[in-house]
């Protein structure tokens, strides 16, 4: 009977704070209104359930009764309209979280977060199938996701959205757009009913913050321009950034790079990815050591870690946006070896800026990045080469610049194949995949966990093809040279590095 569905659901939202007791009556009558009901017969039990698990009982009776077409948009969108029943108008989920922000901006976050979760707008039963594990490496115990949380698009919606004309009004203007807060969606663009977002000032300029609706990590969130503008990193990029974790110190914050191939999917919407998880880079080891008399509050430091990576330390946060400044100015015409800043009017060199505070004190990560490509590698000279494309081919972005890895779904269950393969079954494997696994069949040891380790040594080898100067002897020599070039250009007096005797 839907009635007790219904009702498991009310209840679930007054257990989760959605809304009280007194807004049970109005809320059961607004989700009858979207079934098209106009009556209702208490029932004598209800199941308790989790939300998710319930609007999915509550979408397949619409289905089954004409209500919503057997599609995954339709259904997302019915769904998103009945959980917005039970969601706040975003003036009143601002004003509880500024309530909240102006004594304790840890339960600020803390109240947005689990509204988000509970609102289904966080897809927590999705993220749910994603596969994830840590393995250790070199530079530290990274983090592997095989990204199952986003369904894949049943091929009659894909051929109804190839027919659909584009909307004449080109509303909302893009997937990270503020009109999206409560938009009702269409084939071509998700629903966003039950969406809500904070308004931010960043750098004096109007931001909104809001969570992920596929988390890749813990509180995992986007900051987004409220002017709809191409991602650009500059010294402004620098002072948001570092505004941001000032306002919100138990978070990071940082941006993808502003170039094809080194920067992430959406380059046209000037966006932030923050959140409250701790990467391997954070504690990534120091390698060398910098001074620069004119910037002698900013400690500077270049890492062991499989990209190229400076790292900017100091309690005046001033100082550290004019150096970082400097420095992206410097690597922006920086040219050697394959190191090439221009084609013509076509600029390579950028940077993937990440801020954090740490003791008391401001961090900005700079990690140096080049997208240019070649015959050799049409992909990217530094990017994933053509040995690691079968585990990896996409854009090495913010997320796993800093250690995470976001993997395909097709490996899934072609990794699944692999396992069977090394562990001696007779099983086809892809022929992207053959000779890897004859290579991890003649290892001995449990079949998983080879092929556990052997995806984390692939995406290892990714990155460090993403690094400019590679963890050599050479490679860090040629570091070495570009940050004394560097601070001879701020300071005009060369300062050697201080190496830590770190094995390389």
């Amino acid at each position: 009977m839907i009635e007790s569905t219904i009702e498991a659901l009310v209840e679930a939202a007054i257990r989760e704070e959605l809304i009280t007791e007194q807004d049970r009556i109005y809320s059961r009558n607004r989700v009858l209104a979207k079934l098209g009901q106009l009556d209702f017969t208490k029932p004598t039990f209800v199941q308790r359930d989790s939300i998710p698990n319930l609007l999915e009982t509550l979408t397949d009776h619409a289905v089954a009764n004409g209500l919503v077409e057997d599609l995954l948009e339709e259904k997302d969108r019915f769904m998103s309209e009945v959980m917005d029943v039970f969601v706040s108008k975003p003036s009143e989920v601002t004003r509880t979280f500024n309530a909240l922000r102006a004594t304790d901006v840890e339960a600020a976050t803390d109240f947005f977060y689990k509204m988000s979760q509970a609102s289904n707008y966080i897809q927590t039963k999705r993220i749910a199938n994603n596969i994830t594990y840590k393995a250790p490496t070199r530079y530290g115990t990274l983090d592997i996701t095989i990204n199952l949380s986003k369904p894949e698009k049943d091929p009659r919606e894909i051929a109804l959205a190839r027919l659909q004309p584009a909307p004449a009004t080109n509303y909302p203007k893009g997937l990270l757009a503020i009109e999206n807060e409560g938009y009702g969606g269409h084939l071509k663009h998700p629903a966003r009913a039950n969406h809500r977002i904070i308004p931010l000032t960043l750098g004096g300029q109007a931001w909104s913050f809001q969570y992920s609706p596929y988390l890749y990590y813990n509180e995992h969130s986007i900051l987004l321009s409220n002017e709809v503008r191409d991602m650009v990193i500059d010294r402004g990029a620098f002072e948001r950034l570092l505004d941001f974790v000032s306002q919100f110190p138990h978070y990071f914050a940082g941006s993808n790079a502003d170039l094809p191939i080194v920067g992430g999917s959406i380059l046209t919407h000037d966006h932030y990815q923050a959140g409250r998880y701790r990467f391997a880079m954070d504690d990534a080891k120091v390698v060398s050591t910098y001074r620069s008399d004119r910037y002698d509050q900013v400690e500077i430091e270049t890492l062991y870690w499989p990209l190229s990576v400076v790292r900017l330390r100091s309690r005046h946060k001033e100082q550290l946006v004019m150096l970082a400044n400097q420095l992206l100015g410097h690597w922006k015409q920086y040219e050697e070896g394959d190191i090439v800043p221009y084609t013509g009017d076509v600029r390579h060199n950028t940077v993937t800026p990440i801020a954090r505070r740490r003791d008391g004190r401001y961090e900005l990560d700079l990690v140096l990045r080049n997208n240019r490509t070649s015959d050799e590698h049409p992909d990217g000279i530094f990017h994933p080469h053509g040995d690691v494309h079968h585990i990896k081919r996409e854009n090495i972005g913010l997320i796993e610049v800093m250690g995470l890895a976001v993997l395909p779904a097709r490996l899934k269950t072609e990794l699944e194949q692999v396992v069977r393969f090394v562990a001696g079954e007779d099983v086809e494997v892809a022929d992207m995949h053959r000779a890897w696994a004859d290579e991890l069949k003649a290892k001995p040891g449990d079949a998983k966990t080879i092929v556990d380790q052997a995806v984390v040594d692939k995406f290892v080898k990714g990155l460090e093809d993403a690094g400019v100067f590679k963890q050599t002897v050479e490679g860090q020599e040629r570091f070495t040279a570009f940050m004394n070039g560097f601070l001879s250009y701020v300071d005009k007096v060369e300062y050697g590095a201080t190496t830590t005797g770190m094995n390389r």
